[in-house]
């Protein structure tokens, strides 16, 4: 969680003198989050201001889990920070390499059971009771039936399928041996 929260702060601003009631609210909401306030590794001002009166300060936090690689990694650059007020910030972020299972149900195109899919529908509609329609229970009761109609077409003719990034059809033994080489 990155951005300018406009809260000037003791906590992150070392020209601040005075601990913002706000402040607790953001710590709270990225604690909640498993987030802690990650200190850049170049700290300073990470807004200038155009006004000599007034001090530059620190606005822009980066809240990130503490156990990242990239906690406390974060670099200003406040060389490049023009035209905006605002110094630009990196935040490099560690990735766990785990792989994330994505399960969806499908009905393969042009296959038996999109054939029986479709049959299913057709016949559950042709089936359909519309003889009370004109009543509010009536329609109601013919709207349950086409939902149960396309429910269990559903539930008998879709498979569960585990989706990879080799899960497009025109994904090939050519493919896989390609990028093998590669």
């Amino acid at each position: 969680m990155t951005g300018n929260f406009n809260i000037r702060d003791s906590d992150w601003d070392p020209l601040v003198y005075h601990h913002s009631i706000h402040t607790d609210d953001l710590l709270t909401i990225a604690d909640s989050l498993g987030l802690e306030l990650s200190p850049p590794s170049n700290p300073g001002p990470t807004r200038f201001t155009d006004n000599p009166r007034d001090s530059n300060s620190v606005l822009d936090l980066v809240f990130i889990p503490p156990d990242n690689l990239g906690f406390g990694k974060q670099i200003l650059h406040p060389e490049i920070q023009r035209p905006s007020d605002h110094v630009p910030i990196t935040v490099e972020v560690g990735i766990h390499g785990t792989n994330i299972d994505i399960n969806r149900w499908s009905i393969k195109k042009d296959s038996e059971e999109e054939k029986n899919f479709i049959s299913s529908i057709i016949t559950g509609v042709k089936n359909l009771d519309t003889s009370n329609i004109g009543t509010k229970d009536g329609l109601e009761n013919s709207i349950q039936q086409l939902k149960t109609t396309f429910d269990h077409a559903w539930i008998n003719n879709s498979k569960l399928k585990r989706i990879t990034k080799h899960s497009k059809e025109w994904w090939n033994t050519e493919c896989s041996d390609s990028l093998n080489r590669y």
